[in-house]
């Protein structure tokens, strides 16, 4: 099971400017980022449906050039729920009476389905008055197209491209586009781990899809290639690491096929008894290949190594 809302928590407490940039770009021109402090969760109880219910994200935040301050509640949503209108509504009116701040709210919604607009507002009427017209900003991800993102120098726009509105014949090209962008902002390597893991979370990539990734590769700039690589290959030793941690035997056999996949995306084709080699390597033995792929020039230079 994917475990939704750390993965966005981790995005958007990490990223939160350039979330805010990349969607809400008004808000950074009153917005002061050295200000930016994060508020314990809050947690409330539904009085209604009895359930309890967290705040995702609540940061505290400076107006720019003035003393004021006011908050930016942020709710990432996975699932579309019946009456969530409401419980945004709550979320503002108990924030409000706690901090007596503004509130400035606002949902990501990262669910596939449905794809029909999602509600902004929460109101209360009656034929003759208007008691409360509550509104608050969306991000839709299955309404954007990524098409609309990947020349955007925004790490969040390269990690929220992954769960956009995807033709399924354009998976592996969405992957190889998501991590393209990535390597072109040269971030640290924590912060681009981060990233690189939501990316490979949201878009696990079939055979055939691994191959449409690779065509897709080499449509790169060489220096981008190289360092997209790296990123695969990263994936491949965590993945041996997972293995061993688990005792997962065909977890490890899955990272011995993905090495050979490594290879003959940079040598071509590589003869049976060369992959029977590579398969009774030892897991440390497969680590150490999987750095050395970036120095084989040619299968001769693969053997060689295997050899020694």
């Amino acid at each position: 099971m994917i475990d939704h809302d750390r993965l966005f928590k981790e995005l958007l407490s990490t990223f939160f400017v350039e979330f805010i940039d990349l969607f809400f770009p008004q808000v950074i021109t009153y917005l002061d980022e050295s200000s930016i402090k994060f508020l314990d969760k809050e947690i409330f109880t539904d009085v209604t449906e009895g359930d309890k219910y967290e705040t995702d994200l609540i940061a505290q935040v400076k107006f720019k050039n003035q003393p004021s301050f006011f908050l930016i509640h942020i709710e990432a949503q996975s699932s579309s729920q019946t009456n969530f209108n409401r419980r945004m509504f709550s979320y503002f009116a108990r924030l409000h009476d706690k901090f007596a701040l503004p509130i400035y709210p606002i949902v990501i919604f990262s669910y596939d389905y449905p794809q029909k607009q999602a509600e902004n507002q929460y109101k209360v009427k009656f034929p003759d008055l208007k008691v409360l017209n509550f509104n608050y900003r969306v991000v839709q991800l299955n309404q954007l197209n990524w098409r609309d993102f990947i020349n955007q120098p925004n790490p969040v726009a390269s990690a929220l491209m992954a769960k956009m509105k995807i033709a399924a014949q354009d998976r592996a090209k969405v992957k190889a586009q998501c991590l393209r962008l990535l390597v072109t902002l040269k971030l640290d390597p924590a912060r681009m781990q981060l990233i690189s893991g939501f990316i490979d979370t949201y878009l696990t990539l079939n055979s055939v899809e691994e191959s449409i990734f690779q065509s897709e590769l080499n449509t790169f700039l060489p220096q981008e290639q190289e360092d997209v690589m790296e990123i695969v290959t990263s994936w491949m030793r965590q993945g041996i690491e997972q293995g061993i941690e688990q005792g997962l035997e065909q977890g490890i056999m899955r990272e011995k096929n993905l090495v050979i996949r490594l290879i003959e995306r940079k040598l071509g084709t590589i003869k049976p008894e060369i992959k029977t080699q590579i398969k009774g390597l030892k897991i440390e033995e497969i680590e150490a290949l999987g750095e050395a792929i970036f120095d084989f020039s040619n299968v001769e230079d693969l053997q060689t190594w295997l050899d020694r």
